[in-house]
């Protein structure tokens, strides 16, 4: 008897080429409304009767030139301050959020402390804060403590901020599961060995995205410092538009923000997009 032969095995799939089409028609069809939505902006703007006068006194290229050199002094202390109290701010919520997720009757007082902390410098305005430390403590005039508006604005700032990046510390060391402390302390770690090796780490990694909304929004909340007559970029185009009567200085001011916000905003996006990924994996 002769053995029935196996079917012979499908043909393999054809393979398509690129459809350019469907790649670049998303990209196409953004582009285009844009295109329409500034274009149409533009229209209605540049054909108003007073837009003339309105581009002398915001957008003059001369006034702007001319501007461009104290504005960018005054930002570097933006800047200075902006990365002096990140840093500053990274430390003390950590320490406050440690405070609070510490467990146990002894620690009780301390998270309430804590809590208090949380509630009053959320609850309170960043720029309500800058002025009473920009004004009020060097008015004191205090033996020892510095009479700088400029410390005591940044000051402000590290207080406030760190209200808020306290909790997303607290939310990151509560997303860890409750396993990890489990097996931290049947291993004989204490409770600050626990949370120092076993939590911090992967709380750390759960808060990064949403620390970088914070990065981004502390960098502009800077510019509050100007009220207090901190000489930073505001303030620098604020004495030149006194001196001049003209508001191109203020978009000089504006333009050197967005430079150092867009970027840091892509990079926040960056990070959240890859912590996404991660989670994904690991979940797979």
């Amino acid at each position: 008897m002769i053995p029935e032969q196996p079917p012979p095995p499908p043909p393999p799939p054809r393979r398509r080429g690129f459809d350019w089409r469907r790649a670049l028609a998303p990209g196409l069809i953004s582009s285009l409304s844009i295109l329409v939505v500034f274009g149409g902006l533009t229209w209605l703007i540049a054909g108003n009767e007073n837009w003339p006068r309105i581009q002398r006194q915001f957008f003059s290229l001369d006034h702007m030139l001319a501007a461009l050199p104290r504005v960018a002094w005054g930002f570097l202390t933006n800047m200075k301050v902006w990365l002096i109290a990140m840093a500053c701010i990274a430390v003390w919520a950590l320490f406050l959020a440690v405070i609070r997720s510490l467990r146990g009757p002894w620690f009780a007082p301390f998270r309430l402390m804590v809590v208090l902390y949380i509630d009053l410098f959320r609850g309170l305005p960043a720029l309500l804060l800058v002025i009473l430390f920009g004004f009020g403590i060097p008015a004191l005039r205090i033996p020892g403590l510095p009479s700088s508006g400029l410390f005591w604005g940044g000051f402000a700032m590290v207080l406030s901020y760190s209200a808020y990046v306290c909790e997303i510390y607290r939310a990151g060391i509560d997303a860890v599961h409750e396993g990890q402390r489990a097996a931290a302390k049947a291993l004989g770690l204490n409770e600050g060995q626990v949370m120092l090796y076993a939590i911090l780490p992967q709380a750390l990694r759960n808060a990064v995205p949403s620390l970088m909304n914070i990065v981004v929004a502390l960098q502009k909340d800077v510019a509050l410092l100007s009220v207090i007559g901190v000489r930073d970029a505001v303030r620098e185009a604020q004495i030149y538009t006194a001196s001049t009567f003209n508001y191109s200085s203020m978009v000089v001011a504006a333009l050197l923000f967005l430079l150092a916000t867009i970027p840091m905003a892509r990079l926040a996006d960056w990070v959240t997009h890859r912590d996404r990924t991660r989670r994904l994996q690991m979940a797979g």
